[in-house]
């Protein structure tokens, strides 16, 4: 059944012969954008809605969070606000309550936070392992997340567990756990930073991953410079994630290479460290996605309109290189180009905002403007007052 969506104040679609279109009109055909363009062109479809002048954009894609978990770290939270710094060492509370968690907990877990984000206009998420580090818990993990989650990533190198030597246990993940999980993800990632895994460790998980198939993600400059940046450029990661602190030579590496630096606000305002110098990157040629990092440690929020917020009010973004970092740069960081965009053969991955513009996503920071949410060509929010 073809729905057309007319009536269209703003339409964002990041595509380059598109653009952005004003009186706009959408035809979603089964699960894809079928046509796009000006409501007064627009074909005869089954049915019509009319969103009587709203924003729509592509749906949010979050290509950075860790939502298979269990457990609370509040109190870590607490702390932190009291002064106390962040350290990757709290990951390991996660991991104690993840492997004390049945399946079921789990995959509800997941569920939950994963209707939460949709609800918010996150239409394509990625989620990682990384709090069973040992075999039996990652696995699990992955096959949880590869039920509900749009990309999945194998985080087997996010902590040495305590108690573990950390060459033993880089042999662990770049050996069995690596051979036990690769079927069920796409992606392998490391911690590449002080108290997790150094350069040398890093660069042979993911040398390890590559020979497997899999693509590469790295976790790098969260909390100081260090080689994370560069051994994802050497190596042709797809992104790397965090870049909070970056030298001129990260930066000149990243603008002059495919790899995506994916940046997370929310992580950063959590932990009290300098927000990523977005600016920097997008001055410098570098291509830049937004993601939420949603985990129980460091950045609990699924929000992805807040992310885009403090990255347009903090960072120096515009409003559309934020939207565009939230939606086509997610994508890149995933290598995909079937989410992130309106336009025809695209997966019919819509939001419509309760406001005329995406402007509104910085302009009322705070205020919830998700009016409605199309995933795959479903409509998920219901009740929405559009005219039928």
């Amino acid at each position: 059944m073809a729905v057309l969506i007319t009536g269209i104040g703003e339409l964002t679609t990041n595509d380059a012969e598109l653009g952005k279109l004003r009186d706009a009109a959408v035809v979603i055909e089964g699960d894809e954008i079928a046509w796009a363009g000006s409501a007064a062109d627009a074909p005869d479809a089954d049915e019509r809605i009319d969103v009587d002048g709203r924003a729509v954009l592509p749906g949010w894609v979050d290509s950075h969070t860790h939502l298979v978990f269990a457990g609370d770290r509040t109190a870590e939270f607490e702390a932190r606000m009291a002064g106390k710094a962040y350290s990757a060492g709290g990951i390991a509370v996660t991991v104690d309550a993840t492997r004390a968690a049945s399946d079921e907990q789990l995959a509800a877990n997941l569920r939950r936070h994963v209707d939460e984000a949709a609800k918010q206009g996150t239409t394509c998420l990625e989620t990682k392992t990384g709090y069973g580090l040992n075999v039996e818990d990652e696995v699990r993990s992955a096959r949880i997340a590869a039920e509900v989650a749009d990309e999945v990533t194998f985080l087997g190198a996010h902590l040495v567990p305590p108690g573990a030597d950390a060459e033993s246990y880089v042999d662990l993940v770049c050996g069995d756990m690596l051979d036990a999980v690769a079927p069920l993800v796409r992606w392998a990632d490391v911690f590449c930073e002080t108290g997790a895994f150094d350069e040398t460790q890093s660069g042979r998980v993911l040398k390890a991953a590559r020979e497997r198939g899999l693509g590469l993600r790295v976790h790098g400059n969260q909390l100081g410079e260090g080689p994370g940046v560069r051994l994802a450029v050497e190596l042709g990661a797809a992104s790397v994630d965090h870049c909070t602190y970056l030298s001129e030579a990260d930066v000149e590496a990243l603008a002059a290479s495919d790899t995506v630096a994916t940046l997370l606000p929310a992580c950063d305002l959590s932990t009290r460290q300098p927000l990523a110098p977005a600016r920097r990157l997008l001055d410098a040629g570098a291509t830049v996605a937004l993601a939420s990092n949603a985990n129980p440690g460091s950045s609990y929020t699924t929000s992805m309109a807040f992310c885009v917020t403090t990255a347009v009010l903090q960072m120096r973004m515009t409003i559309d290189e934020a939207v565009w970092s939230a939606t086509a740069g997610g994508a890149r960081a995933l290598r995909r180009d079937d989410v992130g965009f309106v336009r025809p053969g695209a997966r019919a991955d819509l939001q419509v905002l309760e406001a005329p513009s995406a402007t509104h996503l910085a302009y009322r920071p705070g205020v919830p403007l998700t009016a409605a949410v199309w995933r795959r060509g479903e409509l998920l929010t219901s009740g929405f007052a559009g005219k039928r």
